[in-house]
């Protein structure tokens, strides 16, 4: 039976836009008071508005998920404001377009301190209060490209293939306690991603590994997001397409390289890309 989210609160880093605020609204609409986090308090803010206005109860708090301290004042004002934590959303992350050999240790270093340890830093503090109540759930956002190496994607790949090991093994942990752990693998998705990378690069062409009018609307993930916190399951994907597709490409390595190995001579007829953090 689905579960009622009605008053269970949910603290979701990166909500400042894309998914995370997506994911927000969803939420609220659902019931669920909402802690927004993020490094851009004014859009954290600005959302909490307007989720207020439409009845639901909403925080902002200022949170860099690289800090751990800050990671668990966001869990400590999520219960002084709503009384405990039901959900931890671990949305924030960032992606870097790069070839391997050319990404440094530096910027390696840098995106698996945002994207996976950040993960780890929000998660923590939640896990207490999860376990003395003998109930919650801890939501990661991956990715389908935790399945597979993308060419000039590595890095980001690896952040994600990361987080899905460290969320499936969580689930079979955590599950005798009440608590169940999901990791969310989008495709492609429209957010402002994108658009800061074709910016920076001075409007020049990134390369593309899925066509545009495939890419999925974040509200598409968020109501998937949802649809899990009533229905646990251990991944949430949106396109079975994809998933199937990940699957067969795991099986058998050979079509994987096949079908990427166009956007090498794609790299190669554009300038290079630079690394971007969002």
């Amino acid at each position: 039976m689905p579960r009622d989210l009605t008053g269970l609160p949910i603290a979701i880093t990166g909500a400042s836009s894309g998914i995370g605020a997506a994911t927000a609204l969803a939420c609220a609409r659902a019931g669920m008071p909402v802690a927004l986090a993020a490094r851009r308090i004014d859009r954290c803010e600005e959302l909490a508005e307007q989720i207020r206005r439409q009845g639901g109860r909403a925080i902002a708090v200022e949170v860099d998920v690289v800090d751990p301290a800050a990671c668990q004042r966001l869990v400590d004002r999520t219960i002084e404001a709503f009384g405990s934590i039901y959900s931890l959303y671990a949305n924030a992350g960032y992606g870097i377009e790069s070839a391997v050999d050319a990404t440094s240790d530096a910027e390696l270093r840098r995106i698996f301190e945002v994207n996976f340890f950040g993960t780890m830093n929000a998660i923590r503090p939640a896990l207490p209060h999860m376990k003395a109540a003998q109930r919650g759930h801890v939501l990661i956002c991956s990715s389908c490209l935790a399945k597979i190496a993308v060419p000039y994607y590595a890095a980001y790949s690896a952040t994600k293939a990361a987080q899905a090991h460290i969320g499936r093994a969580m689930n079979i942990e955590l599950e005798p306690l009440g608590i169940h752990t999901s990791i969310v693998c989008p495709v492609s998705t429209r957010t402002e991603f994108f658009d800061n990378v074709r910016t920076e690069q001075g409007g020049k062409r990134l390369v593309v590994h899925v066509h545009p009018r495939f890419q999925q609307t974040p509200e598409h993930v968020a109501d998937a997001t949802v649809r899990c916190l009533r229905k646990p399951r251990p991944e949430v994907w949106t396109s079975l397409g994809t998933r199937l597709a990940m699957a067969l490409c795991n099986a058998f390595p050979g079509i994987e390289h096949f079908k990427l190995r166009p956007m090498v001579a794609q790299r190669a007829a554009t300038s290079p890309v630079p690394n971007t953090r969002v």
